[in-house]
C-alpha cells in the first residue's frame, strides 16, 4: 500500500494533535473549559444586549402603561428618552461591529 507524502503528513499531524490534546487534557482541560464557557457567555450577553426587539418591547410596554393612565407624562418622557438612547447605542454598536467584521 502506497500513501502520498502529503496525505501521510496530514494524517500524522492530526494524530499528533489528537494525542497531544488527550495527554494535556488533565492539565489544560479545566482552563480550556473555562475559556470556552467565557466565550459562550460573552457571546450570549452581547447578543442579548444588542437585541433591538427587547428595547422595542419595553417601549411598547411603556406606551401601554401611559395610555392606560398608569404613568405620568414626565415619567413616560424620561423612560422613553432613556430607551431611545439605548436603542441608538445598540444601532451604533452594531454598525461598528459590521465595519470591523
Amino acid at each position: 500500500m502506497e500513501l502520498r507524502g502529503d496525505r501521510c503528513e496530514l494524517g500524522s499531524t492530526v494524530r499528533v494533535g489528537l494525542i497531544l490534546n488527550i495527554l494535556t487534557l488533565p492539565i489544560l482541560g479545566g482552563p480550556r473549559l473555562v475559556s470556552w464557557l467565557a466565550d459562550k457567555t460573552t457571546g450570549e450577553a452581547r447578543d442579548q444586549f444588542l437585541d433591538e426587539r427587547r428595547v422595542r418591547g419595553e417601549l411598547l410596554k411603556l406606551q401601554q402603561l401611559y395610555d392606560a393612565g398608569e404613568m405620568e407624562e414626565e415619567e413616560y418622557d424620561r423612560h422613553e428618552k432613556a430607551l431611545l438612547e439605548e436603542l441608538n447605542v445598540i444601532r451604533e454598536l452594531k454598525a461598528q461591529l459590521r465595519d470591523q467584521g
